[in-house]
């Protein structure tokens, strides 16, 4: 799988973590209310829970993808700690 397609696929993983927040009317009433908490609240806690799920793999194809992207562009595959100074 080349770089892009890496990239394209974290775009559509991501997406339902930025979109789903953003459109209120999809979450914007009380029922069904679950444990007594109204579908408003219980929803936005499945949402983290959704987030963290499509997250946790971008980031892993994200580093993938990186390491491709170095290689292509002549660079070793792993860019190293980006805090160290000495070198390493």
């Amino acid at each position: 799988m080349s770089s892009r397609r890496h990239w394209t696929l974290i775009g559509v993983l991501l997406a339902p973590a930025v979109v789903l927040p953003l459109w209120v009317p999809l979450y914007d009433h009380e029922d069904p209310t679950f444990l007594g908490f109204p579908f408003f609240y219980w929803f936005q806690f499945l949402l983290i829970l959704v987030a963290v799920a499509v997250t946790v793999p971008a980031f892993w194809l994200s580093r993938q993808a990186d390491r491709l992207d170095r290689v292509r562009h002549g660079l070793t595959p792993d860019a190293g700690d980006p805090t160290r100074t000495d070198g390493r």
